[in-house]
């Protein structure tokens, strides 16, 4: 049985009000708390919360084609299906699991979503004593579009600012593990595909072969791709990829494993045969145990 009661909660220096479901005696989730204000609108996520936990959070993004539906009903990215395909694994090996909400397309372009994502990794490594977790340990994952955010947290240096007067911006908004379903990680290989509307809504811009690498929108693209960041101080990547993928192609996953074990980053890719784009990879043929290799990669790599 399911209650419901209103919990303040301080975020972010400021007082809100956190919805917090009950679902048993042994879990619950703490929904709608605000991890930052921008330009009065509130950014949200939504924390669940283990049985039994380990001391480690992840920070998980919905794939969404870096876009949400325009309207005062749209649900919100932080309650995807998606969150319930794949946080309830997390949650039973002990893992405290933050879904969030971004700005998106088609009213906000990047790079909004990338700045929201590393706003909520700040916020979360601001309140780990309150959620129970390891500051300098938190892992992320996410699908798609989602998948392409954690990627970029996994990859670019993103220090705080230690003379911000927000003492949230002063924290790290760099993640220690990632697991990346289908994700666009080298946007300026993505074409042909049927992500390419996606892109250009959200670089502003269609990148295609003839693009002058001097321009504008080839720069945009080049500043946006995870795998351009790469190096020896990259976070271990657990890459998830179906082989027969037609919105993001499975070369994408295939190229970050070669930049990742060039660099001698810990990466492992899972290749779902026969499956197409999507949380449960349609198409496939005796798909993987991807859930139990996404818990196991965060087992290994994150609690150590």
């Amino acid at each position: 049985m399911k209650s419901h009661r209103l919990l303040p909660l301080v975020a972010a220096g400021f007082l809100l009000l956190g919805l917090s479901d009950t679902a048993s005696a042994q879990s619950r989730v703490d929904r709608n708390v605000v991890y930052g204000m921008y330009s009065g609108t509130a950014l949200l996520l939504d924390v669940h919360y283990p049985a039994k936990p380990n001391g480690f959070g992840v920070i998980f993004i919905p794939g969404s084609g870096w876009s949400a539906p325009l309207g005062y009903a749209a649900p919100p990215l932080k309650e995807s299906d998606q969150v319930g395909m794949y946080v309830p694994s997390l949650t039973e090996a002990g893992y405290t699991v933050f879904a969030i909400t971004h700005r998106a397309t088609p009213t906000f372009r990047y790079p909004a979503q990338l700045e929201d994502a590393q706003r909520a990794a700040r916020f979360v490594r601001a309140n780990a004593t309150k959620y129970g977790i390891n500051p300098t340990r938190i892992g992320g994952a996410g699908g798609s579009s989602g998948a392409h955010l954690v990627s970029m947290l996994g990859t670019m240096g993103a220090p705080g600012n230690a003379s911000d007067p927000d003492p949230v911006n002063r924290e790290s908004a760099r993640l220690q593990v990632i697991v990346a379903r289908a994700a666009p990680l080298d946007l300026l290989q993505m074409t042909p595909s049927s992500a390419s509307a996606a892109l250009a809504l959200l670089l502003g811009s269609r990148v295609v072969e003839a693009t002058p690498k001097t321009s504008v929108e080839y720069k945009a693209a080049w500043d946006a791709s995870p795998i351009n960041y790469v190096s020896a101080d990259s976070s271990p990547f657990l890459l998830i990829h179906g082989d027969a993928d037609k919105t993001v192609p499975f070369s994408q996953s295939e190229m970050m494993e070669a930049a990742l074990k060039k660099a001698g980053v810990p990466v492992k890719l899972v290749t779902v045969k026969g499956g197409d784009h999507g949380p449960t990879f349609p198409g496939a043929t005796n798909p993987p145990d991807y859930k139990g290799e996404m818990v196991k990669w965060f087992d290994v790599y994150l609690r150590k």
